[in-house]
């Protein structure tokens, strides 16, 4: 950390509290160093006890910081307290670990100060990760009006309204320098005169101390600007430069935590500022209101959790049979039906599988559905014999066992193998400075191509060249771009940020590809790439599908094309030899030459310019692996390449399934 302290005094002091996020901290000191570049300054890390190794790094890549490690987490307000107390600047920087600033952000918030005698703070922009205003940048002191707005939603449904969107100034355009209440703890550039007094004019203003030590997390940034507006001084917000903040995955806002944490947090600051000017009855209400938010929360939870789905879909799909069957025979099920033994089925179901454990983790837990639906249809069955009433259900109840492992599997392995066909990526930057990111190699993401500076080439790349940097929002669009990395060690901040916004609004995720690091930096959370990518040949030999596990898979297929061929021939006589359902039949009848092995289902295509080596143990295939980039087209063989290693390093017998629906629903 290159910080100058030559001089009489410094004028910065960047104090950072880290909790368990040492890559994010290690790219955050980097963006904090170039921004610091010839101003007089201290960085001050306050560890809160973490346990991933936060602190080692600290000293072996930052040996110029000061660091204080404490033996437990005291929490975000006493440990930034600690940081302060050792700090010397004439102004302070707040900031969090899982931020990053551009290269001009301290020189402009420095320069804002000087020029605003009487600012005690300010705060920038506060970008998402993916490039939109952080609303948080600029606030309101919760009275009474601004908690219920907030509260119930209205400030939402309406943030433009001067009444209603106060909270987060929301009607105030995000250009315009403005005074505000309060400013996010997450990014605070503080007078230090303001809090302690140490400075030598007389200003005729009084100082407002540090955090507030009783709130552990969340509206101590609330209640110390309050305090600061007290003394005499006023909060600014300026829109000249901005930060990224990725926030931590701790306490989201869907979690129980957040709203006991944040709606508490609001509590404790109207009883601490307000009580003597609004009545009683508006702390009751506000405590009304947390508790009625946190049951709402809770509520939301267990609806989206896996159990709460499975038991929609076993009650669906048995009340869907006894509707079928009731029309089929012209019998109306009685009541008892419906609002009993389905209710039952469903609870049978979920019950046993969660009795296995199996909603936690990640794995499909196919066998424990199977167990789930046969043990609740030989209870219903077996009851059926006893009580006479809902004898009449034996068939329906029986064919609920295929019914159920039918959908239960499908959204258990569909969202998985959407993920193995790996996200559509955009590479953004220049590639030539690392070797990390080689196209086949790069997990959970499916290069397509790059986008350089302007219209050169640039450095050789096995990836195709589809645009410049001013047209990304076009090249997401046109490509279907679903994720885009952005090469740090070729693009600085500044140019990143303003990148990201050019993509705000579109369904495209954003990473930052650390600098000599091996991992990506994303929305709350690090995806670590580590030593994946760089697998030699024989690592991937070792990796491929056994042969026995490819035939079975494409018998399955083939004996599937058997029974649609025939309707899919029909239609294609109907619709004439030059339809793209008579190119289809020529897929489907098929199915003969892959269940003598004589094609697989997914293999080489004669026509594509590049062909895969033997040793990748590819076969001719009805569909070819190429594929899952989208319909047959003309592409560069560096294209084509990188899609057979994918499927080569990835391939299942999901995967096939869904390249083979692909490309029959997009069949030219």
């Amino acid at each position: 950390m290159s910080a100058d302290k030559s001089s009489e005094f410094l004028k910065v002091s960047v104090v950072i509290v880290n909790y368990n996020v040492r890559d994010l901290l290690r790219q955050s000191l980097r963006s904090v160093a170039r921004s610091l570049s010839g101003i007089p300054s201290e960085v001050i890390v306050v560890d809160n006890n973490s346990v991933d190794g936060s602190v080692g790094m600290l000293a072996e890549e930052f040996p110029d910081i000061t660091v204080i490690a404490n033996r437990s987490n005291i929490g975000f307000s006493a440990a930034n307290n600690q940081g302060m107390r050792l700090a010397s600047g004439k102004y302070l920087f707040i900031l969090n670990p899982d931020t990053i600033v551009e290269e001009e952000t301290i020189q402009v918030l420095i320069d804002f100060m000087d020029t605003h005698p009487d600012a005690g703070a300010v705060g920038c922009r506060i970008l998402n990760p993916d490039g939109t205003f952080a609303l948080e940048s600029r606030r309101s002191f919760p009275t009474p009006a601004v908690a219920f707005y907030r509260m119930t939603g209205l400030s939402r449904i309406f943030p433009r309204s001067k009444t209603f969107g106060r909270y987060n100034l929301t009607f105030l355009p995000e250009q315009r320098t403005t005074t505000v209440d309060a400013l996010s703890g997450s990014c605070m550039f503080l007078r230090n005169a303001a809090l302690t007094g140490t400075d030598d004019l007389d200003t005729g203003r009084g100082k407002a101390g540090l955090f507030d030590e009783d709130f552990f997390m969340y509206g101590e940034d609330l209640d110390l600007c309050y305090r600061i507006q007290k003394a005499g001084w006023l909060i600014y917000y300026t829109p000249d430069t901005q930060i990224i903040h990725y926030k931590g995955e701790s306490t989201k806002k869907g979690d129980l935590r957040y709203v006991r944490l944040f709606y508490g947090a609001m509590v404790r600051f109207a009883q601490k500022h307000l009580s003597e000017e609004y009545p009683k009855i508006f702390l009751w209400i506000l405590h009304l209101a947390v508790i009625v938010r946190g049951s709402l929360t809770i509520l939301n939870n267990a609806l989206r959790h896996p159990a709460a789905r499975d038991l929609v879909v076993c009650f669906g799909v048995m009340t869907a049979l006894g509707l079928f069957r009731s029309f089929q025979t012209g019998l109306q099920f009685p009541p008892v039906f419906y609002w009993g033994l389905a209710p039952l089925f469903a609870a049978i179901v979920t019950l046993v599988i969660a009795a296995w454990n199996g909603y936690r983790g990640h794995g499909a837990r196919l066998g424990l559905v199977f167990l789930g639906s046969l043990i609740a249809v030989t209870v219903l069955a077996a009851l059926s014999f006893f009580v006479k009433q809902i004898a009449f259900s034996r068939i329906v109840v029986i064919a609920c066992l295929p019914a159920c492992l039918l959908f239960l599997s499908a959204i258990r392995l569909l969202p998985k193998a959407r993920k193995q066909l790996g996200k559509r990526t955009l590479i953004v930057g220049s590639l030539q400075d690392t070797n990390v990111l080689a196209p086949q190699q790069l997990s959970k993401h499916m290069l397509v191509g790059r986008a350089t500076r302007n219209q050169n080439r640039g450095a050789p790349s096995n990836l195709p060249r589809l645009g410049t940097y001013d047209q990304l929002r076009d090249i997401a669009r046109v490509h279907d771009i679903e994720s885009v990395i952005f090469v740090s060690s070729s693009l600085t901040n500044k140019e990143i940020f303003a990148l990201m916004q050019k993509l705000a609004g579109t369904p495209v995720h954003t990473y930052i590809l650390a600098e000599k690091q091996d991992h990506l930096i994303g929305k709350a959370s690090i995806e670590n790439l580590g030593n994946r990518m760089l697998l030699e040949a024989e690592d991937v030999i070792g990796a491929l599908r056994s042969h026995t596990a490819r035939r079975v898979s494409d018998i399955v297929a083939a004996l599937a094309g058997a029974c649609i061929h025939p309707g899919v021939l029909l239609i294609a006589k109907l619709a004439g030899p030059h339809s793209r359902w008579a190119r289809r039949s020529e897929r489907t009848r098929q199915w003969g030459a892959v269940l003598l092995g004589k094609r697989s289902l997914i293999g080489i295509d004669e026509q594509d310019e590049f062909v895969p080596a033997p040793e990748w143990q590819l076969q001719t295939g009805v569909f070819a692996a190429s594929e899952i980039l989208g319909p047959r087209l003309k592409r560069p063989p560096e294209e084509i390449e990188q899609a057979y290693w994918y499927y080569v390093r990835n391939q299942s017998a999901v995967m096939d399934w869904l390249i083979a629906a692909r490309a029959l629903r997009t069949s030219a």
